[in-house]
């Protein structure tokens, strides 16, 4: 099944409904809504380097302005042919990427693109950091300088960045992104009080998931009507 990590969906938004037949928030459910990365098989929890980049790489495709079943099939393509660290990306070069790799995943118009993006946010990664992420979060001073140091390696804007750390919220010290602005609005509109949860808990990252996924499915909810 196709995963959407981002808070802005690539494909077309879903109709609003009547505010009368709009989904309830089941918030016990809601608090126990799967990570996207939990989805995608990886567990930051391990805290292996592995799983660390795995995420990275699907935070850079989810990351981008594309459909997010091509991301999804691109990110399994990725796995499929043993392309789970930067030196192997970079090994298995330009044209490899391409084809199959970005072509299985559904990739036409921008396929090329793409697959120099992956090969110099690696080469950065590896020069900078030797190709191990956690290397960025020790040598950070705290949560902006974490996230100034992401935002430095090639092809990483806020959107992969804040996809990135948000679910490494619980795991690394430094890892603290606000919640976007869409899902703060969300929670807004739906009665999901954000502020009662530490922002750094397992609890609160899977609340944001839940409300990522609602808008997803349902897009934007009525706004309240002022009394």
């Amino acid at each position: 099944m196709p995963v959407k990590v981002a808070a802005r969906t690539r494909s077309a938004p879903a109709r609003a409904m009547p505010a009368d037949r709009w989904p309830k928030i089941d918030l016990t459910k809601l608090k126990r809504s799967p990570l996207f990365s939990e989805e995608l098989g990886i567990d930051l929890a391990s805290k292996r380097e592995s799983e660390y980049f795995r995420w990275f790489l699907a935070s850079l495709l989810f990351g981008a302005r594309i459909n997010g079943t091509i991301a999804s099939h691109t990110y399994r393509s990725f796995l499929r042919h043993g392309l789970t660290t930067p030196q192997r990306i970079l090994a298995a070069g330009w044209d490899f990427l391409v084809n199959p790799v970005m072509r299985e995943g559904g990739y036409v118009r921008y396929d090329g693109r793409k697959s120099e993006q992956m090969l110099r946010v690696c080469r950065s990664l590896l020069e900078s950091y030797g190709g191990r992420l956690s290397r960025v979060h020790d040598g950070a001073r705290d949560a902006r300088d974490l996230e100034a140091r992401l935002l430095a390696l090639y092809g990483v804007g806020p959107t992969t960045m804040n996809i990135f750390l948000r679910e490494l919220r619980p795991f690394w010290k430094k890892a603290n992104p606000a919640p976007l602005d869409q899902v703060k609005a969300l929670a807004a509109r739906l009665d999901v009080d954000l502020a009662r949860y530490r922002r750094k808990s397992l609890t609160f990252a899977r609340i944001e998931a839940g409300l990522i996924r609602y808008g997803h499915r349902h897009g934007a909810p009525p706004r309240k009507r002022r009394r």
